[in-house]
């Protein structure tokens, strides 16, 4: 099976060096060639353009920064479209919305090819050894085509529904983040100001029900001062607007989503674009002059799992009325409980 594999950020050039050290045909291409020089030196084809890599390939993957910029490789003249022909399939690997993926959708699906969103969730750390977790919609047969690449992008992976549904499922997974990270900031700024040791805040919350992702990965890198999550600040930007507009559109109304919006768009202001999402927690240590500081804590998130081969994830049918797909859901349950058993989650 041949990959190509288009944008090569901080996320993209993990999952396509995992694809490239796990046996995978690889084509990458970006508009900046010196981000594939390392993926080159390990064995990757480089193309110049987005067509001459879609006509090389049997699935072509996007993975960049907006949903305007995927739009532009996709539609371009030499873009990905004008290389795609019947039963090759695309992977919408970027961060967008449900209705921008489903208008590029038709275009590739007129070309007889299958479109697929299939964002990702868990970090770069987790990125880099394939252990990340992917959500992709779209149909049931270029889902079982695009299985095997993903099993060694990521450890879970689950079909979500028709295409769009896995944009809708990221931009809801991004903005709990989001949520998560400005309350982690209050949270440490209380128990400082409150004479409590950070480090035993840290220990305090990770084993209580105030527990949370972000809070045993970018907590850390808070502490340390370093604020190092490998995400910048105007993709966070864009990944809480992303939610907050899609709730607005459907008429929810919404009251911690705009708060937070501005929240980080007040970050994106005083820091720069390319500032760390992490710091938007330095509005609270600004206005508080005090730094969220102790010691012991790692300047970058290294995942610590043994890099394995990732599987389908299934939901239990009671909980959707909808059939189970070819994994059942018993085999995922007894092979997270081997996992657990094992100490890996």
């Amino acid at each position: 099976m041949n990959i190509g594999f288009i944008g090569l950020g901080h996320v993209g050039a993990k999952l396509a060096g995992s694809l490239l050290r796990n046996g995978f045909e690889l084509t990458v291409h970006d508009i900046d060639r010196a981000t594939g020089d390392a993926l080159i030196e390990q064995g990757a084809a480089w193309t110049d353009s987005a067509q001459q890599l879609a006509e090389a390939s049997d699935i072509i993957i996007t993975c960049l920064p907006s949903p305007a910029v995927s739009a532009q490789v996709m539609e371009a003249d030499d873009g990905v479209i004008a290389g795609l022909s019947a039963g090759k399939v695309w992977l919408e690997m970027s961060t967008t919305d449900q209705a921008e993926v489903k208008r590029l959708g038709a275009l590739v699906t007129a070309r007889g090819a299958i479109p697929m969103d299939s964002p990702v969730s868990g970090g770069c750390h987790r990125a880099a050894t394939g252990n990340i977790s992917i959500f992709t919609g779209g149909d049931r047969s270029g889902f079982e085509t695009a299985l095997p690449a993903l099993t060694v992008m990521g450890r879970r992976i689950l079909h979500t529904g028709p295409l769009g549904s896995a944009s809708v499922l990221k931009v809801i997974t991004n903005y709990l983040a989001g949520v998560q990270l400005a309350s982690t900031g209050e949270a440490f700024m209380v128990a400082k100001k409150a004479g409590v040791d950070l480090g035993v805040a840290f220990e305090a919350i990770r084993i209580s029900s105030g527990n949370s992702f972000v809070h045993e990965t970018e907590g850390q890198l808070i502490l340390n001062g370093s604020y190092n999550a490998n995400f910048t600040m105007d993709h966070e930007v864009k990944d809480v607007s992303l939610f907050d507009e899609l709730g607005k559109n459907l008429g929810v109304p919404l009251e911690l989503s705009p708060l937070v919006v501005e929240i980080m768009r007040d970050g994106l202001r005083r820091y720069g674009p390319r500032a760390w999402s992490s710091m938007v927690v330095k509005r609270l240590e600004d206005a508080c002059d005090t730094d969220l500081r102790a010691p012991g804590f790692p300047e970058v998130l290294v995942d610590s799992e043994p890099e394995q081969t990732g599987f389908e994830v299934s939901v239990p049918s009671a909980w959707t009325g909808v059939t189970k797909g070819p994994t059942g859901f018993a085999q995922n349950i007894d092979q997270i409980a081997n996992e657990l058993v094992l100490g890996v989650l």
